[in-house]
């Protein structure tokens, strides 16, 4: 009998996702051990986890210095943030989706809720965060 409840719940065929993801997370190796020791095998990703990963950690301080002076706009700064995390995520996760021959090992990102109703722009947009993630492991996440 497995003393680790999250490795037996995979034992009985359930994947265990964390939802949550910080820079803190990937930089203390927190995210490494629990996909290790724990089993973790997908990570999920919003902006409202993004967020509070922001407002918590210094982690973000430099990048968040740098775009102060950005001409981009708010969704632009907040995909520079973001999409380095979500890169580093889907690298410690690709051994779980290259061994379970792309069932797990997923990380999420989600397309912007403001184009719930414009299929064109999510469709899009979806197609430019899966080029700029550039990991086959990324799970593009529609809000409905």
């Amino acid at each position: 009998m497995n003393d680790n409840p999250l490795l037996a719940l995979k034992a009985l065929g359930q994947h265990v996702w964390l939802d949550n993801l910080s820079r803190t997370l990937l930089q203390d190796g927190t995210l490494q051990r629990l996909i290790s020791a724990d089993g973790i095998d997908g990570v999920t990703s919003n902006p409202a986890i993004f967020q509070k990963a922001l407002a918590d950690s210094s982690c973000y301080r430099e990048d968040l210095e740098r775009l102060r002076g950005s001409s981009l706009d708010a969704e632009g700064r907040y995909e520079s943030l973001v999409i380095t995390d979500i890169q580093a995520a889907c690298d410690l996760l690709r051994p779980a989706c290259v061994s379970s021959l792309g069932a797990t090992g997923y990380v999420s990102l989600e397309v912007s809720p403001a184009l719930a109703h414009d299929m064109a722009g999510t469709i899009a947009a979806a197609q430019r965060l899966y080029q700029a993630v550039g990991r086959e492991n990324l799970l593009i996440k529609v809000p409905a």
